[in-house]
């Protein structure tokens, strides 16, 4: 019984479903948008300017219905291949995102090199800092690389809700209660100097880290 509801769970009528579901879900919340002009402005006006927008595994569902409105601007995200990542993909790209497919684990290269390609075509993308599996909190070397290489600047990301509950997961996912008040909130850009230089690289994931942790609602 359990393995046939994992099956139906990852067919492409469940992913129409869920998809549907969390639109409805996310429309009770009250959302509040704090300096989203900032980032557009670079994307739009300066040369277009490539933008990874940045968040934590924790945070990401808050902002599923408000990243629908970026479907202009083509946006990517890299998604694990496992079978929650098809589900999330698929959601994903019913609100008009592209997603390459690889984690650390598996596939992740590729992945990476298609996000990079992507980023330079199309010039906006997002990343789970510490996705799929952790640890919590964990900046990964992944979204270095991301903006060394397609010479893109990283736009922190924050989601906050009046009342929510909080899973008992690895990364306390957060889940707002509906009718909540809902506050997406995004950072000033941070410009990392590509460099070869492992410890210049190390510095800049540490430096991005320290930058989002208190964020984080632990």
């Amino acid at each position: 019984m359990f393995k046939k509801l994992k099956f139906i769970i990852y067919t492409r009528p469940f992913i129409f479903f869920a998809y549907y579901i969390i639109q409805i879900y996310s429309m009770t919340f009250r959302l509040k948008i704090e300096n989203e002009e900032r980032w557009q402005k670079l994307r739009e006006q300066e040369q277009g300017t490539p933008i990874i927008l940045c968040a934590w595994h924790q945070q990401f569902f808050s902002a599923i219905r408000h990243f629908k409105t970026y479907s202009r601007y083509n946006p990517g995200l890299m998604i694990s291949q496992s079978k929650d990542g098809d589900l999330i993909s698929g959601v994903a790209k019913k609100t008009g995102w592209h997603t390459p497919r690889g984690s650390s684990s598996r596939g992740g290269k590729q992945a990476m090199n298609m996000m990079i390609t992507h980023l330079k075509t199309y010039g906006l993308g997002a990343h789970i800092l510490d996705g799929p599996t952790g640890p919590i909190g964990r900046v990964k070397a992944g979204i270095i690389k991301m903006a060394h290489e397609a010479d893109a600047v990283v736009v922190p990301l924050y989601t906050s809700a009046e009342h929510a509950w909080f899973f008992n997961s690895w990364d306390r996912f957060m889940l707002p209660k509906p009718f909540s008040r809902v506050t997406i909130t995004f950072g000033r850009e941070i410009r990392l100097e590509s460099s070869n230089d492992e410890d210049i690289f190390e510095h800049q994931r540490q430096t991005l880290e320290n930058v989002m942790r208190p964020g984080l609602i632990l």
